[in-house]
């Protein structure tokens, strides 16, 4: 095991790039010397993002009635689960939701439809709500959350006006099948590609909780270390009842923080959000999380809820942490975009090593 966690901080700021084998030991790291290694992870989130805590907000224009057959998900192809269910929120609505979001102090509107992908007819919507929100709201930034990409639709979509584009791999290559079957996992890392190709911020990032070995937890971070993700959304799965995954209970709030660490020494630079399931994993912990992710989402999910938006913001300020101001936005963002891709450039991934 690592025996001095603030050396290998140190070592990332001077450009190192994470081992399998320290990677490994960040992941079984005894309980006593867990509150080390948030210290040491932290310094390397605070030299790229300061005191700084990046809100987002989830504005889900289009709920279930997905064809895909995700395992992890409420709104796959057969699933039980009591959620809403609609096709395209009407623009005004969206529009409202959006705004709500910006005004408790999001910098960041993520428009997230489910489906395969988006039809022509869903870029016009998206294309509608990217106008209005940037008219008013300039400033702004928004991801879109659309599915798999095809021929000429990121570029549409950076067009518009959109800054970023999610599509999460959510677990690693190996395992991939045992989650889906209705698309591969080439399909996502395309997309991903497809989106950085076109200009847009790739955001791509993981569900953890799903069963999943260390490897294949390290394979998946690195992947995404090794496509460049900017933006790496950690959700922690929520077992729905009526999907295949109910009742997988296998996470507690230090694995929680195990793997947020990882992703930090592996990612330095990247931005680290704790998303979906936050507050019933890490629970009495998440602000200890903050020490490692430098963003979050605010108030509820796709289909679940969060806390309040007001204990977030309250949870930010008792950390010692601020919300990233506009004015902070694109330079830090900028700043860390650069980073990214210059510790990307020519990594080769040793699946085995």
């Amino acid at each position: 095991m690592f025996k001095d966690w603030f050396d290998l901080a140190d070592s990332q700021l001077a450009g190192g790039r994470l081992s399998r084998a320290d990677a490994r030991a960040l992941l079984a790291v005894d309980d006593a010397e867990l509150l080390e290694v948030l210290a040491a992870g932290g310094r390397l989130r605070r030299a790229h993002f300061g005191d700084r805590v990046k809100v987002n907000y989830l504005v889900n224009v289009k709920s279930g009635l997905c064809p895909e057959d995700c395992s992890y998900c409420s709104q796959r192809l057969g699933s039980g689960a009591e959620i809403l269910k609609y096709s395209w929120l009407a623009e005004d609505e969206a529009v409202r939701q959006a705004i709500a979001g910006i005004e408790a102090g999001a910098s960041r509107v993520c428009l997230v439809a489910s489906g395969r992908g988006p039809s022509t007819r869903d870029l016009d919507r998206v294309e509608a709500l990217v106008a209005r929100l940037k008219a008013d709201h300039p400033e702004i930034e928004v991801c879109a959350c659309l599915g798999i990409l095809h021929d000429g639709q990121a570029e549409r979509l950076a067009a518009a006006g959109v800054d970023a584009y999610n599509h999460n791999i959510n677990t690693s290559d190996s395992r991939y099948a045992q989650i889906c079957t209705t698309h591969d996992y080439s399909d996502r890392v395309e997309t991903v590609a497809r989106a950085r190709a076109a200009g847009l911020s790739p955001c791509s990032g993981l569900i953890v909780g799903m069963g999943e070995s260390d490897e294949e937890l390290i394979d998946a971070i690195f992947a995404l270390r090794e496509i460049g993700s900017e933006s790496i959304p950690i959700n922690f799965l929520m077992p729905f009842d009526g999907t295949p995954l109910a009742d997988t209970w296998l996470l507690d709030p230090r694995r929680c923080l195990r793997i947020l660490a990882m992703a930090r020494f592996c990612c330095p630079a990247a931005e680290i959000r704790i998303a979906g399931g936050r507050e019933v994993h890490l629970r009495s912990l998440q602000p200890l999380a903050l020490h490692l992710a430098n963003s979050l989402f605010l108030g509820d999910y796709l289909t679940s809820e969060g806390q309040a938006a007001k204990a977030d913001l309250e949870m930010i300020a008792d950390a010692g942490f601020r919300v990233l101001s506009d004015r902070d936005q694109q330079s830090v963002e900028r700043r860390a975009r650069v980073a990214v891709r210059r510790r990307g450039a020519g990594t080769d991934l040793a699946p085995n090593a």
